[in-house]
């Protein structure tokens, strides 16, 4: 709410600006890394192209050296150079007075894996560096953000750039606001419980009313995702989307995917949420991930589950799992998929398997992100929150939009679908 207010009293009063979320802004980094290396496959082969040619000229084998040498130095100065060259991404072009940001606001920092360690260090380092402003969010102190003691020395030297130029303001409260606020009335249930007949019914029943309200008929759709992907949408009309919570959580899917969702579909009904615990880690981890996504955007959720939102994730320890691939990404290609190639590389012990993990799980982390998931979804069926999604939904921003939320009234005019 802290960094709603000050982002929103920086409009018309600071030129260039610029805010992220965590998982956008990571989505962001590897989007600009993977195009810099592409572009530097191909500027090797052409030097690689060079050099065969240099080489079978009548030089003197020093100077063939030399050369050697150079396009060596050549090559380890545009792999150092990547994160510098993203970050300038972030920044103020002066001279075009365009893009990047004087002030930027950046949302849950996390340090969830080497690779946001790794680019977040060399990124904010270049940010403070050339005078932008940075004001963040997060869950835990800068020095208790890696609890897991990945990339130490990298990590320690991000933690010492923060202390240097931004001041720590501890905002701990004991007090969960969102629950002070649900505790006013709504006139429309948003969460079904339990998984029952009755409940079906009950979900089936405002799905129809949402898409009878909106005139249009449900049908199937693709939409694009990041580098190149798609995403198929089983059911959906006119910014109202349906899913259930094993097509979401239960594949291979994640932050790029539920990013596209929320930019999308401004209504999204999940059924048959069930009850979490640490058996079934790697979808609990996405469902977190995918209400961060929906909570950002702002959507309006409808869910059907086993429980109660307090009771949706038990945290037991019973067949403790440790999903990998939840810490991956994807590229444009099945083959390259960065994240693993920097956690292969840069967070394997001496043993032979990634440092962390014993403590990964014990389930820490998950809890404490599943609290934050359980307040948000109370949240987001309170009055307020539902009146905000007709101003603050990417999708009715900059339209001429009736949006009645209590009732589920949406009438669309000016906007096409």
């Amino acid at each position: 709410m802290l960094m709603d207010m000050f982002y929103g009293a920086t409009e018309g009063v600071v030129r260039h600006r610029k805010r992220l979320h965590f998982h956008k802004a990571m989505l962001e980094i590897h989007a600009h890394m993977h195009k810099i290396w592409k572009n530097q496959v191909e500027e090797k082969s052409l030097r690689s192209s060079i050099s065969s040619w240099i080489t079978s000229l009548p030089f003197d084998t020093k100077v063939k050296e030399w050369l050697a040498a150079e396009e060596q130095y050549k090559e380890e100065m545009h792999m150092k150079n990547i994160l510098p060259a993203v970050a300038d991404k972030f920044l103020v072009d002066q001279q075009a007075d365009k893009g990047g940001a004087s002030i930027l606001c950046f949302d849950e920092i996390q340090t969830v894996d080497v690779f946001a360690i790794v680019a977040l260090s060399g990124i904010v380092s270049r940010l403070l560096s050339t005078g932008t402003v940075l004001v963040a969010t997060s869950n835990r102190a800068p020095r208790d953000l890696n609890q897991d003691g990945m990339q130490q020395e990298i990590f320690l030297g991000l933690v010492d750039k923060l202390e240097e130029h931004c001041q720590n303001v501890l905002m701990g409260s004991e007090v969960d606001y969102r629950r002070i606020i649900a505790q006013k009335p709504t006139k429309q249930i948003h969460y079904f419980w339990p998984l029952d007949s009755t409940t079906v019914k009950k979900f089936d029943r405002i799905w129809h009313e949402v898409i009878s309200q909106l005139g249009g008929k449900v049908t199937s759709e693709t939409i694009p995702v990041m580098f190149g992907r798609l995403l198929d949408v089983p059911d959906s009309c006119h910014g109202v989307a349906r899913f259930s919570f094993e097509y979401l959580c239960g594949r291979p899917v994640g932050t790029a995917d539920y990013l596209a969702i929320a930019n999308n579909y401004h209504t999204v009904f999940i059924s048959d949420i069930p009850e979490m615990s640490m058996r079934i880690r790697d979808k609990a981890r996405r469902f977190i991930t995918l209400i961060d996504e929906l909570y950002n955007h702002h959507c309006r959720l409808f869910c059907s589950a086993a429980c109660s939102i307090d009771d949706l994730f038990k945290g037991t320890q019973e067949g403790t799992l440790f999903d990998l691939e939840s810490f991956q990404f994807e590229t444009e290609t099945e083959g390259g998929k960065l994240r693993r190639d920097v956690l292969a590389e840069g967070n394997v012990s001496s043993g032979g398997s990634p440092t962390g993990i014993i403590s990964l799980l014990s389930g820490q982390e998950e809890m404490f992100a599943f609290r934050r998931a359980v307040s948000r979804l109370i949240e987001m069926q309170t009055p307020l929150y539902l009146e905000g999604v007709k101003h603050l939904h990417p999708r009715f921003q900059g339209h001429n939009i009736e949006y009645e939320s209590d009732h589920g009234t949406i009438l669309q005019s000016q906007i096409s679908s």
